[in-house]
């Protein structure tokens, strides 16, 4: 596979590209995530990516440590420090070496690094078509991304105990004619590729 920290990099700077665009008319909008708008995506987002960043020093983290907070009054500038936090912490020295403790998933770990950042990789990619579909915009996502992302997408368990309400993804949709790799990653990952607000 293409070198996973760079298409994490890549992905991350997709959902800046995007959270600079949202105003705080935006933060209301529903998003494909049930019962979620671009507020709840924001600061599930913001904690998912220090929690990595934390997790690629290799240090150990609580189960609340990983839950959301409100955003504080500049929700764009909070969530691009979160991201440059995630890619410096994914671009250190030997991160590549270190198991990686991540207490939301299965048994909290440790995880292999490259799987690791994998999981963050496709939380990005899904989230940066939720953000776009909520916000009425293209996703940026280039073919390559979603292309890198689809082996992963498909990797995740579609079983009750890994889907649903609660859990990371939805239980997947059919993608139906779905015409490109980004649909059917979203569908993969319990979203219909033809999501409207």
């Amino acid at each position: 596979m293409t070198d996973i920290i760079e298409l994490n990099r890549r992905s991350v700077q997709v959902t800046v590209d995007l959270v600079n665009t949202i105003k705080p008319a935006d933060l209301d909008r529903p998003t494909p995530c049930a019962g979620w708008a671009v507020r709840d995506l924001l600061e599930h987002q913001i904690v998912q990516n220090h929690g990595f960043a934390l997790a690629a020093s290799g240090e150990r983290s609580d189960l609340a440590s990983w839950r959301p907070r409100a955003l504080g009054e500049d929700p764009v500038a909070e969530y691009a420090g979160s991201a440059r936090a995630v890619i410096a912490a994914f671009a250190a020295e030997g991160v590549l070496d270190r198991g990686f403790f991540l207490p939301e998933i299965r048994d909290g770990g440790p995880f292999p690094a490259s799987m690791a950042i994998g999981f963050h990789f496709i939380d990005c990619v899904v989230h940066g078509w939720d953000f776009a579909k909520a916000l009425g915009v293209p996703p940026g996502i280039d073919d390559d991304l979603a292309e890198a992302a689809l082996p992963l997408a498909a990797q995740v368990p579609d079983v009750p105990e890994s889907r649903g309400p609660g859990k990371a993804f939805m239980t997947g949709v059919g993608p139906g004619d779905a015409p490109t790799a980004l649909d059917r990653v979203v569908a993969l990952l319990g979203r219909s590729p033809s999501w409207t607000p």
